[in-house]
């Protein structure tokens, strides 16, 4: 068995690891990533861009939304289940945070919504090249990399962390194994920052609503499997709110994609007995959306559209557009549409009737053609059921019906490692285990019990602060032990 020293440990090496580990490097610490992938950044090499609040690219664009503002709308979207201060280290220190970051070379696009309902305060990462988009934030991972790699921070990849060393109750080092074997490395404090339990199936059967694959179709990045949350369990972490971070995508297209640009709009969603069951013009609310859906049966809803909205929105473009989407339109659209009528398709439907499209999709043939019926009769009288604006109602009457399945899906999981404000880790008494500290998604439960989606940004913006604060807290804990 091979033993190393270090000051301070960090188990996982994304976007909460590297900034956990850059400033304990920074505050004078030795520092240890433990990474078990061949590679940095984790399910951040996936992201788009963090939250700020109050930076200078928003001050200079006169966005003006405050750190009080932002946080009363996150506590108040909440309903105050989130650890209030916590939230509140969070926000109060994300305008630095997008400093720290410019710092290391990390460039921002304009600070965005996430739809037009939302704030602007997602910091979306300007790549070397091209525009910025989904995987934007993998720049980022690599200026941070280099950052800790200029700092002294030794990275292990490859190599996996079995468990948590404890002593007297302290937790004072990992054991871990990598190609040559098993190893022990010791040291004053131990960060756990290991992404989550996205890819683990039976962690989102056991600690959430949901079943993978069933009623579930969420992004899964490799070897997010709950490790480190588990890991810090056996060691007497508490349990915090656990749930997936539910978006609503059409089930096994890659989430966002083309085929999906005309039924994110405000027409007709209907579930399978074919009725209405929420008001479309919050569609661009994902959390809203996937929520409703969830109620309805089999976790599933269609949109429909019809020939004469398709021709609309090739004349005038979409009604509603985010970040995400609007560097697509009905090309790409029309291009992914012709894949799927070649190749077929279990999500995408064309037929020349409601009767037809019923019989495609599954849904009740009765119910489809009442309830279009009285949504028909709706947009010229209003919205008796959801109160929909009467500039979202457009009658479906025309010659060719087009629909899209839609499902529960999530960009990843959030939660399951109880901290305080402090990033301490706490067992269910809210007693600290010494020397344990986590950060990012593993104790992301402060979106509780729905991402904040008015305050986009706030699954990276979580990790890379959480991992400062972390890193910060885990250096005063030693020197003080050492004072002692």
């Amino acid at each position: 068995m091979r033993e190393f020293e270090t000051d301070v440990i960090v188990v996982g090496g994304g976007a909460a690891g590297l900034a956990a580990a850059i400033t304990a490097a920074e505050n004078g610490a030795e520092v240890t990533i433990l990474e078990k992938a061949n590679t940095t950044g984790g399910c951040a090499n996936m992201a788009m861009g963090l939250l700020g609040v109050e930076t200078k690219l928003q001050k200079e664009r006169l966005i003006g939304i405050t750190r009080e503002q932002a946080y009363e709308k996150f506590m108040d979207y909440t309903h105050w289940r989130s650890d209030a201060k916590l939230v509140k280290k969070y926000i109060d220190q994300s305008a630095g945070t997008i400093e720290w970051l410019q710092d290391m070379g990390v460039e921002f696009a304009l600070p965005s919504k996430y739809f037009p309902g939302s704030e602007a305060t997602w910091h979306i990462v300007q790549p070397k090249s091209g525009k910025p988009g989904l995987r934007a934030a993998a720049t980022m991972i690599k200026a941070m990399t280099e950052r800790a790699e200029e700092l002294g921070v030794k990275i292990m990849l490859e190599t996996p962390v079995k468990g948590l060393i404890k002593e007297d109750g302290e937790i004072i080092g990992a054991a871990a194994k990598d190609k040559e074997g098993d190893l022990e490395i010791f040291g004053g404090a131990v960060i756990i920052t290991t992404g989550g339990f996205g890819d683990s199936p039976e962690f989102i059967e056991k600690y959430t609503p949901y079943e993978w694959g069933k009623d579930l179709y969420s992004y899964r990045i490799p070897g997010l499997t709950g490790d480190g949350i588990q890991m810090a369990w056996d060691a007497g972490a508490g349990k915090d709110y656990m749930d997936m971070e539910l978006v609503f995508f059409a089930p096994n297209t890659g989430g966002y994609a083309p085929i999906e640009l005309p039924f994110r709009q405000p027409n007709v969603f209907v579930n399978l007995d074919g009725q209405r069951f929420y008001n479309e013009a919050v569609v661009e609310n994902p959390v809203f959306s996937v929520n409703a859906i969830s109620r309805q049966k089999n976790r599933v809803a269609f949109s429909i559209v019809d020939d004469k909205i398709m021709k609309k929105y090739e004349e005038n473009g979409f009604d509603l557009i985010n970040v995400v989407t609007s560097s697509m339109d009905m090309n790409d659209f029309k291009q992914e549409m012709e894949e799927h009528l070649k190749n077929g398709s279990d999500v995408f439907y064309v037929a020349d009737s409601l009767e037809e499209l019923a019989e495609k999709t599954g849904i009740n043939k009765d119910g489809l053609i009442a309830g279009i019926a009285q949504y028909n009769d709706m947009c010229q009288t209003g919205d008796a059921d959801f109160n929909k604006e009467l500039k979202y109602m457009t009658p479906l009457d025309g010659s060719k019906f087009y629909a899209l399945k839609f499902a529960p899906s999530a960009y990843g999981s959030l939660g399951g490692i109880r901290i305080n404000d402090m990033t301490e880790v706490v067992d269910d008494s809210l007693n600290t285990i010494p020397g344990l500290y986590a950060a990012g998604t593993d104790a992301n439960s402060v979106c509780n019990p729905d991402y904040v989606f008015v305050l986009p940004g706030n699954t990276l913006g979580f990790a890379v602060n959480s991992g400062r604060m972390a890193g910060k807290n885990a250096v005063t804990y030693i020197k003080e032990a050492l004072a002692e």
